[in-house]
């Protein structure tokens, strides 16, 4: 680290526990107005989701959108070409649906970001004048959402707390809708996964064999009753000890009883097609090379495949009479929550790390153009990411790279942006915020370590009973490839990342002490042992799954991987984020740690929000980038605004 940055960083008396400084938000981060003026722009242009329509009114659409500033549901019709804004809560509001005939919307209640709360109902016209959004599920009590699947005569749903899970069927439809019958309930991880298009069938993924992370599945044959024996399970499935199983949809027709399930039999997701009425399966073996997902064309004659390989996407339609696999002529990027239409028109969010996302459509005609445009300017495009394929303790990593387009030649201050999940990946889309550090002056280098999804089952699980050290491992491979290489300036990287990304981050300022001028970590587990009391049950579910049990089971494992453990060996200036309201990563063990950072007298700051696990409103999100930006300059020396 820089001499002198950590003294520049401190403040508070040194020794006094729970007294933390603030992290500085300047008015500005850059004294060129048009600089200014860009990254903001990328936050701020209106964007929205690939839009969800009724199934058997599908001119009514849903999407949630930053619009309004706060990412909220908007309803769309699309016969009149009207839009309306849904809700509207302090802290946004991000999952909802629609019933089968559009008639209703159902949206998720939670408490200022919580994650807790219960499903709200109100017609898709809009509420009356004083009128209030009902709930949607009498007799459900609240909690975690762990699956919902709304049928024109019942809905199923799921719900997880401290107890387990337990879902339920209500019965009726809206407005006169029966009281709940609980059809399922563990103490182990579950979910309502797919309800059959007659309303017949359900599919349940479980983990009663004590892995979250690889789940196995049952199907339930829903009674006419309203007691519980009412239900019989159809089927069971479950490929063992680490190949999960997860149910995607049946097809959108009467009777049948296929349902597309992925598997990794083979070390990553493919896919079968379960036949229920016969309990038989078919695998498909389609000759791609990376991971796969699937949606039904209307008819069920054929798949909609999505493909994913080195963080890149592509569709693909696979007819299943003739086993012919046909790309679908989308752009170099990433794709997203693909769907087809009743008319066969396949919808998709698309981006690009140079292009900001939109909804696209391909025509059954061969056309392909945008459909849903939010208002106003889109967001100014950035800089392209490169790939880089650097060797490593468990194999070839991939890292995605970007570098300032107007940068001198040599090393320059370098951010390590380490995703979250850890089963996530970073890919060639587009982000405000990579392009706001770019902005900055940073190259920006994203680790897809091991842990992360796309490069198939074994270097997801690489991670299992050794997590965050075995991550940053392939971090240490990439960082010493960006010095040997002479693109990072060894005195000046910063790690940075969010929830499990910010994990990583504290941790590597612990293990790495040497590789670090500073650290970014927002939302992150800081103490894991604290962290796993207060955490949301399925997420102790996963815990137990990756570190081989609970911390009364294997409490050294749990301090190993904890970032508490190395507080003492942190040396460079830190800024850590925390959501009040957090229940992935809870304010306590955060704290825990930050009181040991004051009695040691490190550099830190602490920006906290009253949220949860990240923030939708977007005047607090850009708060939170002008911190993280402000701090990492200055703790590299480097003038901050940027000049």
């Amino acid at each position: 680290m820089r001499a002198g940055a950590e003294d520049a960083l401190a403040s508070g008396s040194i020794g006094v526990v729970s007294i933390h400084p603030h992290a500085e938000i300047p008015d500005q981060l850059f004294t060129d107005p048009e600089a200014e003026a860009r990254w903001r722009a990328r936050f701020t242009s209106a964007r929205n989701s690939t839009p969800d329509w009724a199934r058997l009114a599908p001119d009514r659409n849903l999407y949630v959108s930053n619009i309004s500033g706060v990412w909220e549901v908007y309803a769309w019709d699309r016969a009149t070409d009207t839009h309306r804004q849904v809700t509207d809560r302090p802290n946004g509001t991000s999952h909802a649906t629609l019933s089968p005939d559009g008639e209703t919307i159902w949206w998720f209640a939670d408490t200022d970001g919580d994650e807790f709360g219960q499903w709200m109902v109100e017609p898709f016209g809009g509420r009356a004048p004083g009128e209030e959004p009902q709930q949607a599920l009498p007799g459900v009590h609240d909690g975690y959402p762990a699956g919902l699947e709304i049928g024109s005569d019942l809905v199923a749903s799921a719900t997880a707390t401290d107890d387990g899970t337990t879902i339920w069927v209500n019965r009726g439809v809206q407005g006169e809708r029966g009281g709940a019958t609980i059809v399922y309930q563990s103490e182990h991880d579950a979910g309502a996964a797919a309800l059959s298009y007659d309303e017949t069938l359900l599919a349940i993924s479980h983990s009663e064999h004590g892995d979250s992370r690889h789940p196995a599945l049952r199907v339930l044959r829903l009674g006419d009753g309203s007691r519980e024996e009412d239900n019989t399970v159809v089927a069971e499935k479950w490929d063992g000890e680490g190949k999960g199983l997860d149910a995607i949809v049946f097809p959108p027709i009467a009777g049948d009883q296929r349902l597309l399930v992925s598997h990794e039999r083979r070390g990553r997701p493919e896919l079968l097609i379960w036949d229920l009425a016969t309990d038989t399966e078919t695998e498909l073996h389609l000759d791609l090379p990376g991971e796969l997902s699937a949606d039904w064309y209307p008819d069920g004659r054929s798949l909609l495949i999505s493909h994913q390989y080195r963080a890149r996407g592509e569709l693909y339609r696979y007819d299943l009479a003739e086993g012919t696999l046909t790309r679908l002529n989308t752009r170099p990027g990433t794709v997203g929550s693909a769907a087809v239409r009743p008319d066969g028109t396949v919808e998709y969010g698309w981006s690009s790390s140079h292009s900001p996302s939109v909804v696209r459509a391909l025509f059954t005609d061969g056309t392909d153009q945008v459909v849903l445009t939010p208002p106003g300017e889109p967001a100014p495009p950035s800089v392209a990411l490169t790939d880089a394929f650097v060797p490593g303790p468990g194999g070839e990593i991939h890292a995605l790279v970007t570098r300032p387009a107007d940068a001198p030649d040599g090393p320059l201050p370098t951010l390590f942006s380490l995703h979250g999940g850890p089963h996530a990946e970073d890919e060639d889309r587009f982000s405000a915020h990579r392009a706001l550090w770019v902005d900055a002056g940073f190259v920006v280098v994203h680790v897809n370590y091991r842990g992360s999804t796309g490069y198939g089952s074994q270097w997801r699980d690489a991670i299992e009973g050794r997590p965050g050290l075995t991550e940053l491992e392939d971090v240490a491979a990439v960082h010493d490839w960006a010095v040997r290489t002479g693109l990072a300036d060894p005195a000046k990287c910063v790690v940075e990342g969010g929830s499990w990304g910010g994990y990583l981050t504290l941790l590597a300022l612990g293990t790495q002490p040497e590789r670090w001028a500073a650290g970014v970590a927002a939302v992150p587990v800081a103490d894991y042992l604290a962290a796993y009391e207060d955490e949301m049950e399925p997420l102790r579910a996963f815990d137990r799954a990756l570190f081989g049990g609970s911390p009364a089971e294997v409490p050294d494992r749990y301090r190993e991987c904890s970032p508490l453990t190395y507080v003492d060996e942190v040396r460079a200036p830190v800024l850590v984020l925390a959501g009040e309201n957090d229940p992935r990563c809870p304010i306590r063990q955060i704290d825990n740690y930050l009181d040991r950072l004051a009695e040691r007298g490190v550099g830190y700051e602490v920006y906290r929000f009253d949220a949860g696990h990240g923030s939708l409103v977007i005047s607090e999100s850009l708060r939170q980038r002008v911190a993280e930006v402000h701090f990492a300059r200055r703790a590299l020396g480097l003038a901050s605004p940027v000049v």
